[in-house]
């Protein structure tokens, strides 16, 4: 898959818009998943191959496996946070798969931050924000978050 629409956006700090480039780049992951999917039991339903069964590697693609195991989704779920999105970014934490959540403790550390917005607790998202080591790659955009963060708490505070 091809995520430079992604990494330009992350290098550019054009953090705004990497909530529509996730969606959209998922929607077509998933979009080309299913074309593959429905082709491939197609192939295999009415072919003299049917009775062969299908390799891994083509299950696997064909279930779409393999573009969840790639996917960003620290970085996705974030961008919807920063966008002010905890809907969304909902949605997206309750379709991950739990395997996914399992693996990466940076996922995870986001969505504690979603968590805390979505209760109101402003001091326990700058908790969630400092209480963990954030890669370089989400470093810039959680650190955006923060800053817009800051600046609404303290609007709302005055």
């Amino acid at each position: 898959m091809d995520f430079s629409s992604l990494s330009e956006a992350l290098e550019s700090r054009s953090y705004g818009k990497i909530a529509d480039i996730c969606d959209n780049l998922m929607l077509q992951a998933i979009s080309l998943s299913l074309s593959l999917s429905l082709s491939l039991s197609l192939l295999f339903s009415y072919s003299s191959f049917s009775h062969f069964p299908l390799s891994t590697s083509v299950q696997v693609a064909a279930e779409g496996v393999a573009f969840q195991d790639e996917w960003p989704y620290a970085i996705h779920l974030l961008s919807h946070i920063y966008s002010d999105d905890t809907n969304s970014a909902r949605f997206l934490w309750k379709s991950i798969p739990a395997a996914i959540k399992d693996s990466q403790p940076e996922l995870v550390a986001g969505w504690k931050i979603g968590q805390k917005l979505w209760m109101r607790d402003y001091g326990g998202v700058h908790e969630a924000i400092h209480g963990f080591d954030w890669s370089r790659q989400v470093q810039g955009l959680v650190a955006a978050f923060s800053g817009k963060c800051l600046v609404f708490t303290k609007s709302y505070l005055l």
